[in-house]
C-alpha cells in the first residue's frame, strides 16, 4: 500500500485526482497578492520554508469571511523568506521558463494576448525580439502597460509581471547581442539581401519591459504531498497550502534593477 493510500480513504483520493484535472485547475480562482488584503495575511505567522514541506490543510475562521481575505492567498503568503531568496527564486522560475503570454491593451477591443519567446532577462526586467510589422507595436503605441504571464504545467508555479514597454528599432546594439539564428524561423527571408530575418533586418525590434509590479506562487509540496493537502482540504472544509504566494514591487525592483 503506497504512502497515499495508507493514510487517505478512497474518497480522499479520487477526490484529488478531479482537482487535478486541466478543466477543475483551469477554474479554480487565481491567486492574489492585492495589498488591501497584507494586513490580514500577518496575522496568520506561519513559519515558512522553501523547501518540498508538506503542511497540514488549516481550518477557516469567521473572521476571515466577514474580512473578505482570500483564504487561500492568506495562509499561503509568504512575509518571512528573506527577499533575497523570493528574488532568486522568481529568478529561476523565469530562467526556466522563456516562453510566456505577452498581453497589450488594443483600442477599442481590451486586453490581448499572444505568446511570445523571452529573448534575455535583465534583472527585473525583460527583453523580447519582434517584428515592427505586427499589431502588438500599434497596441504599444497606444497604451505602454503590458502584462507578461509565465506557467510552468509541471509545478503549477506561476509569475504574472506588469510593466512599461519601449520598443527601439534595429539600431539597438542589444539587438546582435541577444539574436539567435532560429529567430529567423519567424521572420522569412525575402531574398532582397534586406528583409532576411537577421539582427539586421529592419523588420526586426526590441521591445523592453521595465517591471513594476510582480506576484508569484511557488508549489512548496511534491506530488503525492499536493494530492494529499489538496484531498484533505476539500474534506474537511479547511484550506490547502501547497505553495507560497509572493509580491514584489517598488524599491525591491528598483535595487535589483541596479544591479544588473
Amino acid at each position: 500500500m503506497s504512502f497515499l493510500t495508507s493514510r487517505l480513504p478512497l474518497k480522499a483520493i479520487q477526490l484529488s485526482r478531479a482537482l487535478l484535472r486541466p478543466a477543475a485547475l483551469a477554474s479554480a480562482p487565481a491567486f492574489r497578492s492585492d495589498p488591501t488584503h497584507l494586513t490580514n495575511f500577518n496575522k496568520h505567522n506561519r513559519h515558512l520554508t522553501t523547501g518540498s514541506t508538506l503542511k497540514m490543510p488549516e481550518q477557516l475562521s469567521k473572521s476571515e469571511v466577514t474580512s473578505k481575505t482570500d483564504p487561500s492567498v492568506a495562509k499561503q503568503w509568504d512575509n518571512e523568506t528573506p527577499m533575497s531568496e523570493q528574488v532568486s527564486d522568481l529568478y529561476s522560475l523565469i530562467d526556466s521558463l522563456k516562453l510566456c503570454m505577452f498581453t497589450t491593451t488594443r483600442p477599442n477591443v481590451g486586453p490581448v494576448s499572444r505568446a511570445m519567446a523571452l529573448a534575455k532577462r535583465s534583472g527585473p526586467d525583460l527583453l523580447f525580439l519582434a517584428n515592427t510589422h505586427s499589431d502588438k507595436f500599434s497596441d504599444l503605441d497606444s497604451k505602454k502597460t503590458v502584462l507578461v504571464t509565465f506557467s510552468d504545467s509541471t509545478s503549477k508555479g506561476w509569475v504574472s509581471i506588469t510593466g512599461e514597454a519601449t520598443t527601439v528599432d534595429n539600431s539597438d546594439p542589444r539587438i546582435k547581442d541577444i539574436y539567435s539564428p532560429t529567430v529567423s524561423a519567424w521572420f522569412g527571408d525575402l531574398g532582397d539581401g534586406k528583409h532576411d530575418g537577421s539582427y539586421n533586418d529592419p523588420r526586426m525590434a526590441l521591445i523592453e519591459v521595465k517591471t513594476t509590479y510582480v506576484s508569484y506562487w511557488k508549489k512548496t509540496t511534491g506530488t503525492l504531498g499536493f494530492l494529499k493537502e489538496v484531498g484533505q482540504a476539500a474534506l474537511t472544509g479547511s484550506v490547502a497550502q501547497p505553495g507560497l504566494s509572493r509580491r514584489l514591487e517598488g524599491d525591491v525592483l528598483e535595487q535589483e534593477r541596479s544591479k544588473a
